[in-house]
């Protein structure tokens, strides 16, 4: 096979190979919300224990504006220039096409490459950190106690799976 038909094959297997991996990381086909990992899962917050805490109409408008806002907000940072965010994929992607297509390997253009990329997500991350703060600032001090007692179950019950998958897959690793 001629070099530029190579070229052209890796030029568009990598990108669906990446593809996969990363959906795969997320659990499959429409991984988890948010992308989060079972673990992160199951220390989050949900609308339920919300519900379970007898929150005052107050609080339950509070709640409401403080998501409506949120979601505002992340529309609006998804609303930006869509040029630029188009020109941003792209140049990362043609970074990561240079590290991969490289005939000898640049640990540190990787390195750089990844450093952005968790530091990206690590922004995501404090942002929506701080979202849960505020919506745990309208809780009284006894809601937070309630609150803790809900997550510290729910994290007993996905411990209790975790430990239940690992047995599975050990014995599928085992036969």
């Amino acid at each position: 096979m001629k070099f530029a038909k190579k070229l052209v094959i890796a030029a568009t297997v990598l990108p669906l190979a990446f593809g996969s991996v990363t959906a795969m990381a997320k659990g499959g086909p429409g991984g988890q919300k948010g992308g989060m990992g079972k673990g992160e899962q199951c220390m989050d917050v949900s609308k339920g224990m919300f519900r379970q805490l007898d929150l005052t109409d107050e609080q339950q408008e509070q709640l409401k504006e403080l998501r409506n806002a949120s979601r505002e907000a992340r529309r609006a940072e998804r609303s930006g220039d869509v040029e630029v965010k188009k020109a941003e994929m792209m140049a990362r992607h043609s970074q990561m096409q240079s590290v991969l297509l490289a005939d000898t390997f640049d640990a540190q253009a990787a390195q750089s490459l990844a450093t952005e990329m968790v530091e990206k997500q690590a922004q995501r991350r404090v942002g929506k950190m701080e979202q849960q703060h505020k919506m745990l600032s309208v809780l009284t001090a006894e809601q937070k106690t309630k609150l803790q007692e809900l997550q510290q179950q729910r994290l007993e019950k996905c411990m209790e799976k975790m430990g239940k998958r690992a047995e599975r897959i050990a014995a599928k690793s085992a036969e």
